[in-house]
C-alpha cells in the first residue's frame, strides 16, 4: 500500500513538472515551447531556416516555414499577425515598405549579407556592350537604386549627384552607349536572361537561377563594403515583438557558429554571415563614455 501512495505521488508530480512518454522516460514541460511561424524566400531564406529546425527543436520549439515567391504577401501576412516573423528583406526595404503600406514592422535581428552582382545574359563583358543593349534589374526602390549603383561603379552610367539608395532611371545623367533598363519585379529579372545582354540580380534570385557569385558574376559589391551593413538580411516582426521569447530564439539559432559554418560551406560567397560591427560598438562605447563625462561635468559645475 505505501509503495502504490508513493507510485501515485511520483505520477502526479511528474505530471505537474512534464510528461512521461510511452517508455518512462521523463520530458520537461520546457521541451514544447511552442510553434515559431516563418514567412520565407525559398533561396537561402528558408534553406538556412531548414538548417535551423533540429537547433531549435533541441530547445522546444517548431519551425515551421512557408515559402513565399514575392516581396509583398510576406510582410503583409506578419503585419496581420497571421506570421510570427520573415525572412527575406533588407532593412532599406523594409522601411521602404513601412512608409509606403502604412505596416509597423520591425528588424529584430541582422543575419546575413547577399552581395549584388552584375551576370552575363546575352553577352558575356561589359566591354561587349553595344549601344542600345538592354539590361534588366529589379524594379522595387531601393533594389532598384542598388543596381545601378552598381552599374555606375562599373563605368556603365553615371547618376545624379545624390541620387544614392532612392536613385531611378530618371536620376541617369550619363548613358553614352544608350543603354535601356529594363525594371521588372525582382523574381522576374534572372528570367529574362536570354533576351537582355545582362541581369543585375539580388543574391537570392542570383542562387536561383544557378549563378555562382565568385564563378559567374561579372561585378559584384565586396563582402567588406558599406553595403553590407546597409543590406544586411534581417528577421523582420511586427512592432512590439522584437523580444518575444520565440524571436529571440530564432535571430540567436540564426545567428549561431552552426549557421554561420552552414551559410559559409554552401553558398560559395553568394550569401555571407553578419557580423555587428565592432566599429559600431566601439562608437557606441565612446559615446556612453562621452555622455558621462558630460554628466559629471554638469554636475560639478553645479
Amino acid at each position: 500500500m505505501k509503495n502504490r501512495k508513493f507510485v501515485t505521488v511520483s505520477l502526479a508530480a511528474a505530471l505537474a513538472i512534464g510528461t512521461i512518454t510511452a517508455n518512462g522516460v521523463l520530458v520537461s514541460a520546457d521541451a514544447e515551447k511552442g510553434t515559431i511561424k516563418v514567412a520565407a524566400s525559398a533561396t537561402p531564406h528558408a534553406e538556412i531556416l531548414e538548417e535551423a529546425k533540429p537547433i531549435l527543436e533541441k530547445e522546444g520549439w517548431d519551425l515551421e516555414v512557408t515559402v513565399f515567391d514575392d516581396y509583398v504577401q510576406p510582410n503583409l501576412v506578419v503585419e496581420s499577425g497571421d506570421f510570427d516573423a520573415n525572412y527575406f528583406q533588407h532593412i532599406p526595404y523594409l522601411d521602404n515598405f513601412n512608409e509606403e503600406q502604412g505596416t509597423h514592422l520591425v528588424n529584430a535581428g541582422g543575419i546575413h549579407y547577399e552581395p549584388f552582382g552584375i551576370y552575363p545574359g546575352t553577352k558575356k563583358a561589359l566591354d561587349d556592350l553595344e549601344d542600345g543593349d538592354t539590361i534588366a534589374v529589379p524594379n522595387d526602390t531601393t533594389n532598384e537604386a542598388r543596381a545601378l549603383l552598381l552599374l555606375q561603379d562599373n563605368g556603365v552610367i553615371a547618376l545624379k549627384d545624390g541620387a544614392g539608395l532612392e536613385a531611378t532611371v530618371k536620376d541617369i545623367e550619363e548613358n553614352p552607349k544608350n543603354i535601356q533598363i529594363e525594371e521588372l519585379e525582382a523574381a522576374q529579372v534572372s528570367r529574362v536572361k536570354d533576351e537582355v545582354a545582362f541581369v543585375v540580380l539580388n543574391g537570392n534570385y542570383a542562387l536561383q537561377a544557378g549563378y555562382s557569385v565568385s564563378k559567374d558574376s561579372i561585378a559584384h559589391e565586396t563582402s567588406d563594403s558599406e553595403a553590407a551593413k546597409t543590406y544586411v538580411n534581417i528577421i523582420a516582426v511586427k512592432e512590439g515583438n522584437e523580444d518575444n521569447e520565440a524571436v529571440k530564439a530564432l535571430v540567436d539559432v540564426l545567428k549561431s557558429d552552426e549557421i554561420k559554418d552552414y551559410i559559409n560551406e554552401t553558398y560559395d560567397g553568394a550569401v555571407v554571415p553578419f557580423e555587428e560591427s565592432a566599429d559600431s560598438d566601439k562608437a557606441e562605447a565612446v559615446d556612453a563614455t562621452a555622455d558621462a563625462e558630460e554628466d559629471t561635468a554638469a554636475e560639478d559645475a553645479e
